[in-house]
């Protein structure tokens, strides 16, 4: 009956930000045809995190341990962790999830990563509700965490200007039937795939001292053509959501997009309606945070109080695979 079942509703958030800021002038410094104008233009960038010699382990774990705090959760209470990431510590096993779970101390979580790139945030909270929902686990921890400035060609600058590091999390927990997480939508376009690609590295090519040469193994991305895939579908993927929760577009109160590319955020909020202080930007502090980016804005959001208990936030993922996913829910803590 529709009164015993129960929701997944968000009771706690966390990010984690390295201190290490490059400014777009510290990239045309390098010897690159850039300058902050021409950058802040295209994306709407100014500066970027890197993580440096810390892992995306590292940066996971401190967001986890704040999103603890912010849940008034204990380690031991988390059930199951599932870390959204396309940069793991270590190319196959331990998984980023299993790392956390030691270092955390959540002896008692089951612990996977889920690997779909920009979208991995999205991909991993629908994919923890429906645990939630079914009654298997009681609290999740939901970690978004990539550092994909270590995977960047610092030559070239069609890619070396956009991406940061970062790590974002949530606590996801039961709540009553209707509230928390009313709704999402998952896709993709694998087609597109080679369209933002590491080519080399995996198990089609492996990476030889004879190929590392060609530079292959770092991100290769065809801006225009992502860029029209992103304005094709985040919307779409919107409007979608809100019909499956029963709501349109004018019941937002408050946006939070992947933060990839300002001219994106600005289309998009046109499009939905919404105005500046509706929706969130932060790209121009942190560039694109991949699969971090959309619960460092949450958190940060809420930090500020522009999220507010009962609010109904919309949140919009898109990335390599290709992948878009998007989710609504009413915001709890």
């Amino acid at each position: 009956m529709a009164e015993n079942k129960i929701s997944a509703g968000i009771i706690g958030v966390g990010s984690c930000v390295p201190p290490k800021v490059v400014t777009n002038d510290d990239i045309a410094k390098m010897g690159l045809e850039t300058s902050d104008e021409w950058i802040r233009a295209r994306t709407g960038i100014g500066e970027r995190r890197l993580a440096d010699n810390l892992s995306t382990s590292d940066l996971a774990l401190q967001a986890s341990i704040n999103a603890l705090k912010s849940a008034n959760k204990r380690p031991e209470e988390i059930d199951l962790i599932i870390t959204a990431t396309c940069t793991p510590d270590h190319p196959l096993f331990p998984s980023v999830a299993c790392i956390i779970q030691d270092k955390l101390g959540a002896k008692n979580a089951a612990a996977f990563d889920l690997s779909a790139a920009c979208s991995g945030f999205v991909y991993a909270l629908a994919t923890a509700s429906q645990f939630i929902e079914a009654g298997s686990f009681k609290n999740i921890l939901v970690i978004g965490a990539d550092t994909l400035a270590k995977n960047v060609d610092w030559t070239d600058r069609g890619t070396c200007i956009l991406f940061g590091d970062a790590a974002g999390a949530v606590i996801l927990s039961a709540v009553p039937h209707g509230e928390g997480i009313l709704s999402w939508t998952l896709g993709a376009q694998g087609s597109g795939g080679d369209l933002l690609i590491i080519p080399n590295g995996g198990s089609r090519t492996p990476l030889t001292p004879e190929n590392i040469t060609e530079r292959n193994h770092y991100i290769k991305m065809d801006g225009r053509a992502v860029f029209k895939f992103a304005v094709s579908i985040v919307i779409d993927s919107i409007e979608k959501s809100l019909s499956k929760a029963g709501l349109s577009k004018k019941n937002i109160d408050y946006f939070i997009p992947h933060q990839a590319n300002k001219r994106i955020i600005d289309f998009a909020a046109e499009r939905l309606g919404l105005s500046e202080e509706k929706v969130c930007v932060n790209i121009m502090n942190y560039g694109n945070t991949s699969s971090a980016s959309i619960p460092l804005a949450l958190d940060e959001a809420v930090t500020a109080g522009k999220v507010k208990k009962g609010d109904l936030v919309a949140i919009m993922g898109f990335g390599g695979g290709l992948t878009w996913g998007s989710a609504i829910f009413r915001w709890m803590a």
